[in-house]
């Protein structure tokens, strides 16, 4: 663009050339670079951060009526629905994408995101298009997964590619090269955060194919929330109110009192995740009386008001910068939210939804809580809380031991048959504990086993409100 090159890019630049990478990510990745190397954090001054004011949040009655529904249900036609699916399974110790983790019986998410499209399609008659954001790890593993299932649309695809840019050594401000991964090329590579979405759908063309093809909205959320589904009260509302982004939030639970928050900064509704917050202020974000909610990740835009902003460089998201250790090495990785673009437009709004348009799964903890009967899959193909279970209690708080259950396989071999939890507040297992069938957990529950060898937890075992030792 003419700017004077920042001392230590070019290695950087250089670098994403020889891999083939666009100029217009080159570029992106060295502005979010030049703010590191210059000394940005990508801590957000606690003196600038505001609470949301009354008019910032809709409330979910008024996204529910009868003429929005009709609204939302004729602007179906000109609605993509697209999941980001950057992430392989690595907290829990899988090297595949994560969204082909079963969660229900047979069923990954992935096969439960595109089922839930198939149903929408067949239930109003309407060819809606889906997209998976795949990232370099994940594109092979979900396209030999998707291989026969009837998503494609025309000649829409069903993926397009995330960025990639270099790991930062630490140490020394430059790019990890492959002789310090022992020959390991890909490990110096990372995705730049969910954030890279809309400058990924400009780069690959989808975006502006979508919008010639008549589509205007889109409809975005991770391929490991189960919750999110179409709702056609919203998007009857951003029609009405010619919204341009609009982001779901949902009532913090002592499950999630760290989960990024929207909040008011100069003037402006912005993203805050925990990653940002000067660690004097941790306390502060994560007081629910101040910030009672936070993001879900379930994001609604105008297709049109993004492909505007990118060509104009107006959406810029804050940085964040994300330490990280591979192979051994100390290393950064420079990533933005896909949420903090809520700052970048000028009509936006954030949606107060219920909870049970959130279902995540983060770790094996939350699979185990999803698999069980806190939970149902309803006939949308969604997860949703057991409308059995009381709603005072919250979602189930799971603390796993790291040691015997981070992994997937190891979870899988202890946990073969899933728990009854539809009375469980909170539940930790410490130790080497293999499940049984129909074990049943109430109330708050410790479950320990102190021993150091493996101990059984009987079939049909019941507890209720204590610590139990094995």
């Amino acid at each position: 663009m003419g700017e004077p090159r920042t001392p230590g890019l070019e290695p950087f630049r250089e670098r994403m050339q020889a891999a083939a990478i666009d100029e217009r990510a080159i570029q992106a990745f060295e502005r979010m670079l030049a703010s590191y190397l210059g000394g940005e954090t990508g801590k957000v001054p606690w003196g600038e951060v505001e609470p949301m004011r009354p008019e910032d949040l809709v409330p979910f009655a008024a996204l529910d009526g009868p003429d929005l529904h009709q609204e939302g249900l004729r602007q179906l036609g000109r609605l993509v629905v697209i999941r980001v699916n950057g992430g392989l399974g690595t907290t829990m110790k899988l090297e595949r994408a994560k969204s082909l983790i079963r969660v229900r019986g047979e069923q990954s998410f992935l096969d439960l995101t595109v089922l839930q499209v198939l149903r929408l399609r067949q239930q109003h008659q309407v060819q809606v298009p889906w997209l998976a954001m795949n990232s370099f790890r994940t594109r092979e593993d979900t396209l030999e997964a998707l291989a026969g299932r009837p998503v494609a649309i025309g000649d829409l695809p069903i993926d397009f590619l995330q960025n990639r840019v270099p790991r930062i050594d630490r140490a020394a401000g430059q790019p990890l090269e492959a002789s310090q991964t022992g020959g390991d090329e890909e490990a110096c590579w990372a995705p730049p955060g969910h954030g890279d979405i809309y400058l990924s759908l400009w780069i690959s063309g989808v975006l502006e194919k979508l919008i010639a093809a008549g589509y205007r909205w889109a409809f975005v959320a991770n391929v490991d929330n189960l919750g999110a589904t179409f709702h056609p009260g919203i998007l009857g509302y951003l029609a009405r109110e010619r919204l341009e982004f609009a982001s779901e939030v949902t009532d913090k639970s002592r499950a999630d009192v760290k989960g990024g928050t929207i909040i008011r900064r100069r003037g402006r509704l912005t993203l805050l995740e925990g990653a940002q917050v000067e660690p004097d202020h941790v306390r502060d974000f994560e007081d629910t009386r101040t910030f009672g909610t936070f993001n879900t990740n379930n994001l609604w835009f105008r297709l049109e008001a993004v492909l505007e902003k990118m060509q104009r460089g107006e959406l810029e998201l804050p940085l964040i910068v994300n330490p990280k250790k591979v192979l051994g090495r100390e290393v950064v990785q420079l990533e933005a939210a896909m949420g903090a673009a809520v700052g970048c437009f000028e009509s936006t709004r954030a949606l107060h939804v219920p909870r049970s348009r959130f279902a995540p799964v983060k770790a094996t903890c939350d699979l185990l809580a999803v698999r069980s009967d806190a939970y149902l899959l309803d006939e949308t193909f969604a997860i949703r809380p057991s409308p059995a279970r009381d709603p005072a209690l919250g979602p189930p708080v799971i603390r796993l031991d790291d040691a015997c259950y981070k992994g997937i396989d190891d979870f899988e071999a202890r946990f073969p048959h899933p728990l009854s939890l539809l009375r469980c507040r909170s539940l930790t297992v410490l130790g080497d504990l293999r499940f049984g069938r129909d074990v049943s957990v109430e109330g708050e529950v410790v479950l320990q086993n102190r021993s150091g060898e493996p101990r059984a937890v009987p079939d049909g075992a019941r507890f209720t409100d204590g610590t139990f030792t094995f």
